[in-house]
């Protein structure tokens, strides 16, 4: 707890309150980050192979088989899938199952929000600090009166200027991981609005001889 403390001091000494408070934000960033590329990987997200098979042997007309390939899926959509599947293939099924894909993708976009506003404010949040060290170098700098020493200022200047350093270092890898995993939420919409529609409209009739014998 002591080197934590001595750490802290160090920062808020040499950047002042707005770089300790960026220095929190990016640890709860991470967190943050940590969290949701663990929840993709438990959803599968991306990763529909066995998903994939189904829908190719339900558009083929073999509904048993469809059903098999997908028993092997532990895609966040197999609920979804199954409803259709297991339904009577009409517009109010259709409705239901495109809600149910839209509560799961919805639910998986949980804190994309928090990350694209940390992107958007830790650089406001760096200049604010440096707006801030600005004034109060040349604050120094009157206070000293006619013995104006220029270290005083440059000194107060690059303490400043950490401040937008520190809200930039924030700001850019977050920015990276929220188009990354927005990028990966757009294609999981167009693969499963595919795969229902697909189960809906498919290429051939279902042939579910074993299933409804």
């Amino acid at each position: 707890m002591i080197i934590v403390q001595n750490a802290l001091n160090k920062v808020l000494n040499l950047g002042g309150p707005v770089v300790l408070l960026l220095l929190a934000v990016s640890v709860l960033t991470s967190a943050l980050v940590l969290y949701k590329i663990w929840q993709y990987r438990m959803a599968r997200v991306g990763q529909h192979r066995a998903l994939a098979a189904a829908l190719e042997a339900w558009d083929r007309g073999e509904a048993d088989a469809a059903r098999h390939s997908l028993s092997h899926s532990k895609s966040y959509l197999v609920p979804v899938m199954r409803l259709a599947l297991d339904g009577p293939p009409d517009q109010m099924l259709a409705d239901r199952a495109d809600a149910e894909a839209e509560e799961r993708c919805s639910r998986l976009e949980r804190g994309l929000g928090t990350l694209d506003m940390v992107a958007q404010l830790a650089p406001l949040l760096g200049l604010f600090g440096t707006v801030i060290g600005m004034i109060e170098a040349f604050r120094n700098l009157q206070s000293a009166g006619a013995s104006v020493d220029p270290s005083l200022l440059a000194g107060g200047i690059w303490v400043a200027l950490l401040t937008t350093a520190a809200g930039l270092a924030v700001a850019m890898p977050t920015s990276l991981v929220l188009s990354w995993l927005t990028a990966r939420m757009q294609r999981e919409r167009v693969f499963a609005n595919r795969a229902l529609r697909t189960v809906f409209a498919p290429a051939a009739p279902p042939l579910q001889v074993a299933h409804d014998g």
